[in-house]
């Protein structure tokens, strides 16, 4: 399980802080095993700058974090994904067009839409419908076509 309890906001002349997210409130996603490995060897790595580092080393319990434990500035945040996605065949999209990727592939798996609005953070399934009703269009087709297999 992957936990967001909070999230980071660069506030112009204050720097990165920490604030609730969006919703209110925080949540849990289920991630796949192989993700979960990922993400261990990210955390491991931190541990060990941790313990190299020892009283000079920030702690915030971040799984994604500069050697001394600070959050990652996003513009360096940026810089890195790009790196990565240049590395590939992929195209690329914006680091926060992932997120609009995660929810409009669930959606065309036929992810139930309460899921993928939970998965989001959404405070209302409503927020989901309404911002990804471009996917659905398919998805009302592939339901006639299903109906139509059921009732035969």
């Amino acid at each position: 399980m992957l936990y967001v309890r909070q999230s980071l906001q660069e506030v112009r002349g204050e720097g990165l802080k920490f604030k609730e997210p969006k919703s209110g409130k925080s949540r849990s996603i289920t991630i796949t095993p192989s993700l979960a490995r990922e993400l261990k060897k990210v955390y491991k790595q931190q541990i060990e700058y941790k313990l190299l580092l020892g009283q000079t080393y920030h702690d915030l319990d971040l799984v994604f974090a500069q050697k001394n434990g600070k959050p990652i500035q996003p513009t360096e945040m940026a810089r890195n994904y790009r790196k990565v996605v240049s590395s590939t065949d992929l195209p690329y999209i914006r680091f926060h067009d992932l997120r609009h990727t995660h929810a409009t592939l669930l959606l065309q798996k036929g992810v139930h839409p309460k899921i993928v609005s939970e998965r989001l953070g959404h405070s209302t399934i409503g927020i989901t419908m309404d911002t990804y009703t471009h996917v659905l269009p398919n998805m009302q087709k592939e339901a006639a076509q299903q109906f139509e297999q059921l009732i035969k």
